[in-house]
């Protein structure tokens, strides 16, 4: 399967099926943006581990992924954690490597974002509260 046809079935599956459950699961952890077009919260439902004050996550499709794209026009976040919501600061890292950081992070969803992901790119959250 090409990288292109994995990355639209995978996006279609996440954002049509698991996506829209994942974010009304109350101890799942989901990222909130800011819709850079519409200015409305965007949240994508993800996992990673937190580390004192950070929250930290590898993106499968990096600069593609429409969270990143919001995240670079306004990097002020909310992560839902356990059912309870932090604001923050969210920082993209291109110098990290994600395939090392990835085994950091909880291992059932590091094997789908190895597995699926095209363009990895680590991103940290400077939590607030």
């Amino acid at each position: 399967m090409t990288t292109d046809v994995r990355d639209r079935v995978t996006k279609f599956v996440q954002r049509r099926l698991v996506n829209p459950l994942a974010t009304r699961l109350p101890s799942h952890t989901v990222l909130e943006t800011t819709g850079r077009k519409s200015g409305q919260p965007r949240r994508t439902p993800l996992d990673g581990s937190r580390v004192g004050d950070q929250f930290w996550f590898v993106c499968e499709f990096g600069e593609n992924s429409q969270y990143v794209k919001n995240i670079k026009a306004n990097p002020t976040v909310r992560v839902r954690l356990r059912g309870r919501w932090h604001n923050g600061t969210a920082h993209l890292l291109p110098d990290d490597d994600p395939r090392t950081r990835l085994r950091e992070l909880p291992r059932a969803n590091s094997f789908a974002v190895r597995t699926f992901g095209t363009s990895l790119l680590t991103i940290c959250v400077d939590l607030t509260n």
